[in-house]
């Protein structure tokens, strides 16, 4: 199992500079990626807020080893041709350590008030055409596309992924939904929201998402799960103990949410400040099992 921070992109991490400095400590103390989170407004709420691509510049510039992406990006938000020039200019930039996670989005400030598609069978259609576009535009090769949302002519994308075959793209969804995960089996990794609040239950579910994956995969290539979730910095232990039981479920990668949620971030900003509690907790490095 690889182990990697989840952040998010606004608030007092709505910054570029900040993210990298995370992002290298990261690094620095062993950690193996650093997601971002890919919003460009949120409901409700006004607050600092940074473009996921700036970031991952940033961080890329500022780190030499560990994996880095969006987690994840709402395609049908973004032009497909726009999000395959910037992810294949980051996965050169940063050496090929790029990854990219997709799915159709839930913020409804990103989608309806901007005037944005916001039926969601139709944002799923979106996204299956928007891969296609995105994964024959990255092989850096002539392409053209007809479907019934996007239409590419005789366009000849350079250069190619530095990845081969290409970036790996993980596909998000709310799980037990069946259409993500049809969908995420044709890709190289899935990024499931499981269902309820007892996390008790969450290596069953991710047992259940995985044989229900196995019977639409038509690859035997690569396959990465991974999952989002806390662990107390200070009892590596217990961590240990919580991420055991999520790699004999069959997660490949752990993802350390950074968020402002999180009642043990919050207890311990209130007596200096969110930034140093984040700092805090990404210093006590990963989980090992």
């Amino acid at each position: 199992m690889k182990f990697a921070i989840n952040i998010i992109n606004f608030g007092d991490c709505g910054d570029a500079l900040t993210l990298a400095e995370l992002a290298r400590t990261a690094e620095e103390v062993g950690w193996d990626g650093f997601f971002v989170w890919d919003h460009i407004a949120w409901d409700g709420r006004i607050m600092p807020m940074v473009d996921p691509g700036v970031a991952l510049t940033a961080i890329a510039t500022s780190t030499n080893r560990i994996r880095i992406g969006a987690m994840v990006t709402p395609l049908p938000r973004r032009r497909p041709w726009k999000f395959a020039r910037e992810t294949v200019s980051l996965d050169h930039l940063s050496s090929g350590r790029m990854i990219v996670g997709v799915g159709i989005g839930d913020a409804l400030a990103e989608f309806k008030s901007l005037g944005e598609v916001a039926d969601l069978k139709t944002r799923g259609a979106m996204l299956d055409e928007g891969l296609q576009v995105v994964s024959g535009l990255w092989r850096g090769k002539p392409f053209s596309f007809s479907g019934e949302h996007y239409t590419v002519k005789d366009a000849h994308f350079i250069p190619a992924t530095l990845q081969q075959p290409r970036i790996p793209i993980w596909v998000g969804g709310k799980w037990p939904n069946r259409a993500p995960f049809r969908r995420a089996a044709r890709w190289d990794g899935v990024f499931p929201i499981l269902s309820g609040t007892d996390v008790k239950t969450y290596p069953a579910q991710i047992q259940e998402m995985k044989q229900f994956l196995l019977d639409y995969r038509e690859s035997d290539g690569p396959f990465d799960v991974t999952v989002q979730g806390t662990t107390p910095g200070n009892d590596l232990m217990h961590a240990a103990e919580v991420v055991g039981e999520y790699a004999d479920a069959g997660v490949t990668w752990w993802q350390e949410a950074i968020n402002e949620s999180r009642p043990d971030l919050i207890d311990r900003a209130n007596k200096t400040s969110w930034l140093d509690a984040v700092r805090w907790r990404i210093q006590q490095g990963p989980p090992r099992i």
